[in-house]
C-alpha cells in the first residue's frame, strides 16, 4: 500500500499536485493488512467508510446504506412533484417521462459504485414499482402484475 501511495505521490508531484495529509484517509477493502501508510512521516488515518461522489463506500464493499439513502432522496424528489402526479391535465406518458428524468435519475445517481446484489436490485425495483403504481393511480386492493405495470408505463425492469 505504501508503494502505491509513493507512486501516486510521485506522479502527482510531477504534475504539480500534492496529497493533502489532513484530508487523506485509508480504507482497507477486504484485506487483513494493517501496515500503516505515511505521508511525510505522518501516518494516515484508517477509515471504516467514506463518501465518494455522494456515495457511501464501506470496508466490506457493501452498498445497503447508500442505496437506502438514495431511495430516501428519490422519495423526497417524488413527493416534491405531488402536484404533477395528481394532475388531470398531463397524460400518463408525460408523467412517466417526468418520473424518469426527475426521480429515477436521483435514485440511480452514483449507482456505478454500488455492488449490485439481488437484494439491492429488488429494493430499487420495489421503489420504482410503487411510484409507477401511484402514477397510474392503482390503489390497494386493486392490483396488476409487474409485467402489466411495466408494459403500461413502457419501462424496463431494473434487472435487465
Amino acid at each position: 500500500m505504501q508503494e502505491k501511495k509513493t507512486s501516486v505521490a510521485a506522479a502527482s508531484a510531477a504534475a504539480g499536485l500534492n496529497i493533502h495529509k489532513e484530508k487523506s484517509r485509508i480504507l482497507r477493502y477486504n484485506t487483513a493488512c494493517t501496515n500503516s501508510v505515511t505521508i511525510d512521516g505522518e501516518d494516515l488515518e484508517d477509515a471504516k467508510t467514506f463518501t465518494y461522489l455522494g456515495s457511501i463506500i464501506d470496508e466490506h464493499g457493501g452498498s445497503d446504506a447508500d442505496v437506502k439513502a438514495w431511495i430516501g432522496k428519490a422519495r423526497a424528489a417524488y413527493l416534491q412533484l405531488k402536484n404533477i402526479w395528481n394532475s388531470k391535465q398531463l397524460s400518463t406518458n408525460t408523467e412517466v417521462r417526468i418520473f424518469n428524468t426527475n426521480v429515477k435519475t436521483v435514485l440511480l445517481y452514483g449507482a456505478e459504485t454500488w455492488r449490485t446484489t439481488k437484494s439491492i436490485i429488488q429494493k430499487i425495483q420495489v421503489f420504482i414499482n410503487n411510484c409507477l403504481r401511484k402514477i397510474l393511480q392503482i390503489r390497494w386492493p386493486d392490483t396488476i402484475s409487474n409485467n402489466v405495470l411495466w408494459e403500461r408505463t413502457n419501462q424496463i425492469p431494473e434487472e435487465e
